[in-house]
This record gives structure tokens, sequence and C-alpha cells, in this order.
């Protein structure tokens, strides 16, 4: 059974950070592919982070920067870094994983989702 449990969300002010973990369990992790998704109520989610089975990454433009997505084959875990969070970044956040480099949303497994609040 393949299991991704999201956790280290919470609220915080305008320029704080917060680190996210996405710990994996039942999938072989090292050949995954892993995104971190974020959907805002009434927008459509949208791909913030990804990185490959090799380590490669790729961000959203709007958090180019100030975000940074990692993963430790050893620990089965995928981070999400975020700093100087904005308003802008309040969400539900969601980890993802495919066996293909997909960062469509589509598909894969998905996690239960953690929030994220950011107070101006």
């Amino acid at each position: 059974q393949v299991q991704l449990v999201e956790s280290g969300g919470g609220l915080v002010q305008a320029g704080g950070f917060l680190r996210l973990s996405c710990a994996s369990s039942g999938i072989i992790f090292s050949y995954y592919a892993f995104g971190w998704y974020r959907q805002a109520p009434g927008k459509q989610r949208e791909l913030v982070a990804g990185i490959r089975h090799g380590g490669s990454t790729n961000y959203a433009n709007s958090v180019k920067g100030r975000f940074t997505i990692s993963r430790d084959n050893a620990k089965n875990t995928v981070y999400l870094q975020m700093n100087s969070l904005k308003p802008e970044d309040t969400a539900v956040y969601y980890c993802n994983a495919k066996p293909v480099v997909d960062w469509s949303g589509e598909n894969g497994y998905w996690g239960q989702g953690t929030q994220v609040t950011v107070s101006s």
C-alpha cells in the first residue's frame, strides 16, 4: 500500500519560513520523481517544485529563489523549504510521486495535503 504523508504546514507571518516534509512508503523511493503542488481556494492546483530521480529540480517562477525542494533517499522523504513566505503562498500543499518525470499533475500517488497559511 502506497502512502505519502505530508507534514510541516501551519500559520506563519509574511517573511517567515516553513519546511514541509513528504514521507513515503510502499514504493521504491529512488525510482520516483516527486512534485510539490498547491491549491488555493478558488484556484486550480499548480506545480510549485519538482525533483527528478537524480536530484535535478525545477520551480514555478513565483517561488524561484525562495523555495527549495530536496530529497533524502535514505529516509524516503522529500522536503520543501519555504523562505520569505508571502500571503499569496497560502494554499493546501500536496506531495505527488510518479515513476516518470511528468509535472502535469495527473495521476501518480498523492498525499492528503497540508495547509500553509501566511498572514500579512
